[in-house]
């Protein structure tokens, strides 16, 4: 469906049972809600309703030229424009990646809205800071700044990007949306250029949260510790042995058992 919030015009995948408590999924770089795909059943089936928004810079109508516009609390904002358009008051949020990062900053600073917090691979931004004074996390993270810079476009081709997607098992499936969208990719990678560590500056969350960690990922363990301080809720962490960076496509299963654990049975 397509949701009109701020001006902008966002893709929302909705589905599951009408009645069911609604969970707004949001997704990462550079996929887009299908990456929730293999989730979604499992949620649906334990009565839960389900949103996946694409993000600005990935619903063709929500793209915006100036790179400011792509902040985390933008974003945050466009969430929370679209819930009221959506008739949603509250809803338990799950994110992965930079949408854990926008997921990260509702729980902080909109603990009105949102019921439960589920963060896939990406920490509170003050647990990824304080992990960034190691070596670790420095080295996991180098990448970041070729994404940021002007060569980022000519890097992320095709090739790379089925490359860097291929344990998805659908690297074609998001190249191929990278590449037949004109526009995509320079406004997705305005994500990496309008954010910095400033979002360490995020207070603590105090709602019910679970943090989910691959151990293949590239978050170090210093940042998973330091994750245990930013909250002041009931906190779990779930550990993913061998799991990497893309989670709902890489161990399905238990992140949906992460949400549900999450959502339903501790309600």
């Amino acid at each position: 469906m397509k949701v009109t919030a701020r001006g902008l015009t966002f893709d929302v995948v909705a589905g599951g049972p009408a009645g069911g408590a609604p969970v707004l999924l949001l997704h990462g770089f550079p996929q887009d809600s299908r990456e929730w795909d293999a989730v979604v059943p499992r949620l649906h089936a334990a009565g839960l309703r389900t949103y996946g928004l694409d993000q600005r810079g990935y619903s063709p109508g929500a793209r915006p030229a100036a790179v400011a516009d792509y902040t985390v609390a933008e974003a945050a904002v466009d969430a929370l424009a679209v819930l009221d358009e959506l008739g949603v008051a509250t809803a338990h949020v799950v994110g992965h990646d930079w949408g854990a990062q926008v997921a990260w900053v509702l729980a902080a600073r909109h603990p009105e809205r949102v019921r439960t917090l589920t963060a896939l691979s990406v920490p509170h931004p003050a647990a990824l800071a304080a992990g960034m004074r190691g070596w670790s996390q420095r080295l996991k993270l180098a990448y970041v700044p070729l994404f940021r810079s002007r060569l980022g476009e000519r890097v992320l081709g095709r090739a790379v990007l089925r490359a860097m997607l291929r344990p998805t098992g659908r690297g074609e499936l998001y190249a191929d949306a990278m590449a037949g969208d004109p526009g995509r990719l320079t406004a997705t990678l305005n994500w990496y250029r309008a954010n910095g560590l400033d979002a360490a500056l995020l207070p603590p969350v105090r709602v019910p949260t679970t943090y989910v960690w691959g151990t293949g990922d590239v978050v170090s363990r210093a940042s998973v510790a330091a994750t245990t301080r930013c909250v002041r809720a009931d906190y779990r962490l779930v550990v993913l042995p061998g799991v990497g960076h893309w989670q709902p496509e890489e161990a399905p299963d238990a992140v949906a058992e992460a949400i549900v654990a999450r959502a339903v049975d501790d309600v």
